[in-house]
């Protein structure tokens, strides 16, 4: 079954750290570009990351660059969202998505469609509260 599962979510002071993770079961992460996702109570949902299957290449959202960090392990079939100092408007569902990028050319110069993307996982909710 080809799903992805998101982890690592919870409650968390402003200030804070978190670390979300994406598994990916049924397929290899390895020919897919990976975006992060989140959606607040009565809000559209945004893209705040994106990772393509070039080193290096990521891309963030202004609401969250250089607070937010997104890394693969491909090894581990795991993308991650690494989210320091939060805010209590980062309080969201986060979900991740994958499109496949078999020719390895995509560049993440901004977060893919949600709708164009290929799987989706649930979410994890993230609330930052004092």
């Amino acid at each position: 079954q080809l799903q992805l599962v998101e982890s690592g979510g919870g409650l968390v002071q402003p200030g804070g750290s978190l670390r979300l993770s994406c598994v990916a079961s049924g397929f290899t992460l390895d020919y897919y570009v990976i975006g992060w996702f989140r959606q607040a109570p009565g809000k559209e949902r945004e893209g705040v990351s994106c990772i393509s299957r070039s080193v290096g290449n990521t891309y963030y959202s202004d609401s969250v660059k250089g607070r937010f960090t997104i890394y693969r392990d491909n090894a581990k079939n795991t993308v991650y969202l690494q989210m320091n100092s939060l805010k209590p408007e980062d309080t969201a569902v986060y979900s991740c998505a994958v499109v496949a990028d078999y020719s390895g050319t995509y560049w993440c110069d901004g977060v893919p469609n949600y709708s164009g993307m290929d799987y989706w996982g649930k979410g994890t909710l993230v609330t930052v509260s004092s």
